[in-house]
């Protein structure tokens, strides 16, 4: 059994020196996260998180490192992506990105049966994301990108200002993994705070937050006609969904076509246009509702390495209760048709 994982990252130096100060400018309560308690992943029998050093210094390290690792929890591919914000770095962003993108492709391509990558894009400058999405599809042969947080500021994907990124990607073929960032500090003091600093930056981020938010921009995306006018366009969505799947049926209900003035109801163009990854939460009852709405076809796997261990991550596909290809399509059929990987 292959197994492929879609959302693991790596970091690139230049992109997170720059990035550091704006993120922590955008998200100071991130620093409360690690500060009176250290994650450790015990007991070992599926993805835990790592403490936030531990993490930070494996993301550091060269792809290739981390391949005793993968070999050791059956790991056959990570299409891995960088873990910062480059849209938070304002005048250099463009550069910064080409740049990463250039060394993230070189990367991967030491080890074409092993690793595979998102790009990144500067979507702060839609014309240059537009270029840049071009350029690493056509030239550096990269088949996604991934989007951490929202894509500038305080604006939502749905803005009209992404309009032109999002009818290239869609041009191009190549998905859009919408993955979760800090929610604006407006938004989290009312919504998270008033807890001592550890609790209140898990809950902002990781433990309820940052999944909220990640999941309303793809509710903008279909609310907004977005994926309507753009019919190839793929969306992939972590953390089985980032909440969506768990409410459309109350969002059909809530919002129908005769309101939204849409063709499809959500629940249809959600299936029609968006896959979902578990990003590490190996939860059987998690995974049989999505089964149930969505269909094993529109589920890709992933460990959220190195954030998470990929501990019992093989185990894990391997005790699913479901017919033998419907696993293999799981745990890498679906990615490779979706990204187009050997």
């Amino acid at each position: 059994m292959r197994i492929i994982c879609l959302e693991e990252h790596t970091s690139d130096p230049t992109v997170a020196l720059a990035a550091k100060l704006p993120s922590l400018a955008h998200a100071p309560y991130i620093t409360g996260v690690g500060r009176d308690y250290h994650d450790h992943p015990e007991p070992p029998d599926r993805p835990r998180l790592l403490a936030a050093h531990q993490a930070t210094e494996l993301l550091g390290q060269p792809l290739a490192d981390r391949l005793p690792a993968m070999d050791a929890a059956g790991i056959d591919v990570q299409v891995v992506s960088l873990g910062s914000a480059p849209q938070l770095i304002p005048l250099l962003g463009p550069s910064l990105v080409r740049g990463a993108n250039d060394r993230l492709a070189q990367a991967v391509g030491q080890h074409p049966d092993r690793f595979a990558a998102f790009f990144t894009l500067p979507w702060q400058d839609p014309d240059a994301a537009v270029q840049e999405a071009q350029r690493c599809v056509k030239e550096l042969h990269l088949p996604a990108t991934l989007l951490m947080g929202r894509p500038d500021g305080d604006v939502m994907i749905d803005d009209p200002r992404f309009e032109p990124v999002l009818a290239k990607l869609a041009e191009l073929g190549a998905p859009l993994y919408i993955h979760p960032g800090p929610p604006l500090h407006a938004v989290q003091k009312p919504y998270y705070g008033g807890f001592n600093t550890e609790v209140s930056g898990r809950l902002s981020l990781f433990g309820w937050g940052w999944h909220h938010e990640a999941g309303v921009q793809v509710l903008r995306l279909m609310l907004s006609g977005a994926l309507d006018r753009h019919r190839s366009l793929k969306i992939i969505s972590g953390h089985w969904g980032e909440m969506v799947p768990f409410f459309l049926q109350r969002l059909d209900d809530t919002i129908p076509p005769a309101v939204t003035g849409l063709e499809r109801t959500l629940t249809q163009t959600y299936r029609d246009q968006v896959w979902v990854t578990p990003s590490g939460m190996l939860n059987l009852p998690h995974f049989q509702f999505i089964r149930e709405v969505l269909g094993s076809e529109r589920i890709l796997f992933s460990v959220d390495y190195p954030f998470l261990t990929m501990n019992g991550a093989r185990r894990w596909l391997e005790a699913l209760p479901v017919s033998e290809p419907e696993r293999l399509a799981i745990a890498s059929g679906n990615a490779a048709t979706l990204l187009g990987l050997r």
